[in-house]
């Protein structure tokens, strides 16, 4: 893997293959909330790894490629749980 794509952004969309939203509306925020931390404020702070975020109007998880040398497993989690909702990914390799 080339420098370049070592450092792209692997993103997931919240559209499947098929072009149906995915649901529950929220589910971004799930995600990245299994990599997030709760402050002594009661306020989540996500991993700096795994954002959620809304691109072009659709709700997106996006992936700091990063994570795949910090923490493979949780990288390959991300992945599969993609693949396994067939949902459209950029960078996801």
């Amino acid at each position: 893997m080339d420098d370049a794509s070592a450092n792209a952004l692997f993103i997931i969309r919240g559209i499947t293959t098929r072009g149906a939203r995915f649901r529950p509306s929220d589910w971004t925020e799930r995600l990245a909330g299994a990599f997030a931390v709760i402050d002594p404020n009661h306020r989540t702070n996500y991993s700096p790894y795994v954002q959620p975020t809304t691109l072009d109007g659709i709700p997106c998880v996006v992936v700091d490629k990063k994570l795949r040398n910090s923490d493979p497993i949780a990288y390959r989690f991300l992945q599969t749980f993609a693949e396994s909702n067939e949902l459209q990914t950029e960078n996801a390799d």
